[in-house]
């Protein structure tokens, strides 16, 4: 499939900053299940600083602002080609090994209610990959998909309470209950074209990946219940959403921040 991406970031001040630097996490993952034909990110008025690859093999792009500023815009356009490779990330070069993603943060750091549900989830299972199948689909039954209950700085164990959340938090939580079982597990960002029955769906999307010996990195979308396929770009990976963000940044002034997202996708060819 080829999907054509349109990501626009609008930030404004209610007050001039004197300056604002942005680190950016907005380029498609290298990998099998992913080309990119075309793609261009801009901060129109802003300076593009230094570029790298880090260990996890996702491209880090460095932007500043100089003052006044009031409002400022990240733009993202292009296109990829992606298929379907039931969820393994083929191909992809990282030089970070699969066991540091064992760490906790504060946002997934298992309670006993995550530790329980992973326990019950995995009982009986016959490997790994069964284990591992099981806990996304555990993760699925125990949170319904609601937005507007959670926040951006919700934890797996608060959204786990809940019983109800977001992307970020079905993800979170998988890899809050992974990583109690001692499966590395981290937080995927990127986007998604449609659910998996076709339905429209929130175009900026997370996921969890969790490393099964011999097989790999493995996506496993809780949100939906299902590995992600043609109809996911992946851009980024990190230890939780915050660790994952596409953009990462600050303004320095007295100025209070807001913030607009528009994500669109379209599929050009299938």
């Amino acid at each position: 499939m080829i999907l054509t991406v349109n990501h626009v970031t609008h930030y404004r001040y209610d007050a001039p900053m004197r300056s604002a630097v942005q680190s950016l996490r907005l380029f498609p993952t290298r990998f099998a299940g992913q080309r990119v034909l075309d793609w261009k990110v801009e901060i129109p008025g802003g300076t593009r600083g230094g570029a790298f690859r880090d260990g996890a093999g996702d491209r880090v792009e460095g932007w500043s602002v100089r003052g006044p500023v009031t409002a400022l815009a990240v733009s993202v356009t292009g296109t990829v080609e992606t298929e379907d490779t039931a969820g393994m990330l083929r191909g992809h070069r990282e030089t970070v090994p699969p066991m540091v993603y064992l760490r906790d943060t504060p946002a997934t750091e298992p309670d006993m209610a995550i530790r329980d549900l992973a326990a019950g989830a995995v009982a009986g299972a016959s490997d790994d990959l069964d284990r591992a199948h099981r806990l996304a689909s555990a993760v699925r039954a125990a949170v319904a998909y609601r937005p507007g209950v959670t926040h951006a700085h919700t934890s797996a164990a608060e959204a786990l309470e809940l019983r109800e959340g977001v992307c970020q938090d079905h993800a979170q939580v998988l890899i809050a209950a992974a990583r109690s079982l001692d499966l590395p597990a981290r937080y995927v960002s990127g986007y998604l074209y449609a659910a998996e029955d076709g339905t429209p769906h929130e175009a900026a999307h997370a996921w969890a990946e969790i490393h099964v010996p011999d097989l790999g990195w493995i996506g496993f979308d809780a949100a939906n219940g299902c590995c992600p396929n043609e109809l996911y770009v992946r851009l980024g990976s990190g230890y939780d959403a915050a660790d994952a963000a596409p953009i990462r940044g600050i303004a320095l002034g007295a100025g209070r921040e807001s913030l607009d997202v528009t994500v669109a996708l379209e599929a050009t060819q299938q």
